[in-house]
């Protein structure tokens, strides 16, 4: 199924037959560059111009480590694959390439650069549970300087439509990254900053069409790794976002696919039922497995076929290349599970055996833990297959959470799914790298979630930093944000108040910030600053009790620290009996309140005020 022809509609739509121009010209070059001293020596060059198929590479200036591999040819005569090794001792310098003709008069010389690896890039640590992750949306973040002008863009800034561009960039992100480490977060997750040339609904950057580009109204590639640079030397570390499952329609390759099994391809268009559990069902149809994997997101979102080696090998090489070019600390993968199985085996060992420290995290939006905690590294499968993966997102915890706050407590419902939740980290290998989130651009915005009630706000916030997991929080948040309670993707992704030229409010300097707002922003900045410096938080042990008379209790050990998060949902103040923690408590009889600063002491029992959470520091 997947070799059959593309969707008429597409057909007409994006493919062009062939150049039938004799020129012979190299315009694309991918990777751009490459490093000397990578632990994998085989680099594939994908070389895109006006029938170049047919001409034969080799090195020009012999380079020491070296070697040219016979090319590979492929369906389309304006593609042409190198092959070279490079070996450990190779240094770096520049490789000058012939392309040679059939009469073997010289086509083209290239210029390609082999270059010196960053000290320690390849003991490079990733982000854990030390840290703590800001997600924002960077055409919704700040915008900087005046409006880039480029023609060959096809959609223009246009603030008044939700789904539209607003003109965030670069520049303005890299103004307010001590805002970002003011609130005492250590990584900046930004969703996909690469070109997405589409003509409407292109600032999300999830439909690539240059992979290897940062999208010019962002700014310049160079801007990107300026930008890293800067905030490393603020304490922040970056995660990419990338996507390897899909394209977006715009591409170049679909003016001229490489191979007809570039892309998964169907008699007629047919889309993903996003039926993730058919890859681990037992009893699943095969035909159910294939469409979940080879059907498209979108019609505007081509699926990538991870099967044909080629494919698989560019987009291993492009993940290296970001990390290497702009010093990451992570990658997070949308859309995991979409891709191949296999490939995404040998993706996630590419990368973990270039960067053993470095991490990696997967969406997989399932509610099921079992689901989410088969592609971790370290996970027993029923089917012996072996993932690389270091951390996933938490999704059947953050819905936990959301229900353990809302719902009404019961033997199965509220605060008790919070509780079981947790207790299922037994199907984890490592669950405490997992990335907890209390809201992304994905889904509504917490504060509606909630109901717009401030109380259990807080008990989210300090659930989520508490929690035996990596903590994420979506920007905007701390200032209380709104959006419709059903998916709304241009109103959750708003605008940060302050981040363009004549905002009323102003979330960075706090000015027009109503006293709620206030609250909810200094609530944050205390607790994720505390956090740092909370040893039991990266990586010590979880104790917790089954929660009653709606009051849920967690407690965290490690590095002479206890920590003790206490959330009380009832309407009225509780007397909890001390007693029941005397396993985690010891011979504490008081604590350091975190968020107050004031000592709490007791003896058999502690009243907590109705509808409140208490985080204690017990030294």
């Amino acid at each position: 199924m997947k070799r059959l022809q593309l969707a008429a509609l597409l057909l007409a739509a994006v493919l062009l037959p062939a150049s039938s121009s004799l020129a012979q010209t190299v315009e694309q070059i991918e990777p751009p560059s490459w490093w000397a001293g990578m632990k994998e020596p085989r680099l594939q060059l994908m070389l895109q111009g006006s029938q170049i198929g047919s001409l034969r590479p080799r090195l020009h200036t012999p380079h020491a480590g070296v070697r040219m591999l016979p090319p590979e040819r492929v369906a389309s005569p304006d593609y042409l694959f190198l092959n070279l090794h490079i070996a450990a001792t190779a240094r770096p310098g520049t490789l000058q390439i012939e392309l040679l003709k059939p009469d073997g008069r010289v086509a083209q010389r290239l210029s390609y650069a082999l270059q010196a690896r960053a000290p320690g890039s390849a003991q490079r640590h990733g982000f854990g549970p030390q840290d703590a992750i800001y997600l924002l949306v960077p055409d919704r973040f700040a915008k900087a300087g005046e409006s880039v002008s480029n023609a060959e863009m096809l959609e223009a800034e246009d603030r008044s439509q939700p789904g539209g561009r607003h003109g965030g960039n670069l520049a303005g992100l890299r103004q307010h990254l001590d805002y970002i480490a003011g609130l005492g977060f250590t990584q900046i997750w930004p969703t996909p900053l690469v070109e997405n040339n589409s003509a409407s609904y292109s600032y999300h950057g999830y439909a690539a069409t240059d992979f290897y580009r940062i999208d010019p109204r962002f700014g310049r590639n160079e801007d990107y790794r300026d930008l890293v640079a800067e905030a490393r030397n603020k304490g922040l570390g970056v995660i990419q976002d990338i996507v390897l499952n899909h394209i977006g329609a715009g591409h170049r390759w679909l003016r001229q696919l490489p191979e007809p099994d570039w892309l998964n391809q169907w008699p007629s268009y047919t889309e993903t039922h996003h039926a993730r559990l058919s890859l681990l069902d037992p009893h699943a149809a095969a035909s159910d497995r294939e469409r979940f994997v080879s059907g498209w997101f979108t019609r505007g979102m081509p699926d990538l076929n991870q099967r044909n080696p080629r494919v698989a090998r560019y987009l291993t090489q492009m993940s290296i290349w970001w990390v290497e070019y702009a010093g990451l600390s992570g990658l997070r993968t949308d859309t995991y599970s979409y891709s191949d199985r296999g490939f995404l085996a040998d993706w996630s060992r590419r990368l973990m055996q270039e960067y053993p420290r470095l991490n990696l995290v997967g969406e997989e939006w399932s509610p099921h833990p079992a689901v989410v905690a088969y592609w971790q590294r370290g996970k027993r499968k029923h089917d012996g297959y072996v993932s690389h993966m270091p951390s996933m997102m938490d999704f059947p915890l953050h819905g936990a959470l959301l229900a353990g706050l809302k719902e009404d407590d019961g033997h199965d419902s509220g605060l008790t799914k919070l509780y079981e939740a947790l207790a299922h980290d037994f199907l984890y290998p490592d669950p405490q790298r997992l990335v907890l989130f209390e809201g992304n651009h994905d889904t509504p915005r917490l504060f509606s979630a909630l109901g717009q009630d401030l109380a259990l706000w807080k008990m989210a916030l300090l659930y989520l930093s508490t929690a035996p997991r990596i903590p994420q929080f979506f920007y905007g948040d701390e200032l209380l944000l709104t959006s419709p309670a059903q998916r709304d993707d241009g109103r959750v992704r708003a605008d940060f108040p302050g981040g363009w030229a004549g905002d009323a409010a102003n979330g960075f300097t706090g000015q027009g910030l109503s006293a709620e707002q206030q609250e909810a922003q200094a609530l944050v900045r205390r607790l994720f600053n505390w956090r740092k410096s909370a040893p039991a938080l990266h990586g010590g042990r979880s104790l917790h009790y089954a929660p009653m008379h709606q009051v849920y209790t967690l407690f965290r050990q490690g590095g002479g620290q206890t920590v003790m998060l206490m959330l009380n949902k009832a309407k009225e103040p509780r007397r909890v009996d001390m007693t029941r923690f005397r396993e985690a408590l010891g011979s504490h009889s008081e604590g350091h309140d975190v968020l107050s600063g004031q000592t709490r002491r007791w003896s058999e029992s502690l009243e907590l005020p109705a509808r409140s959470a208490l985080l204690l520091e017990l030294r």
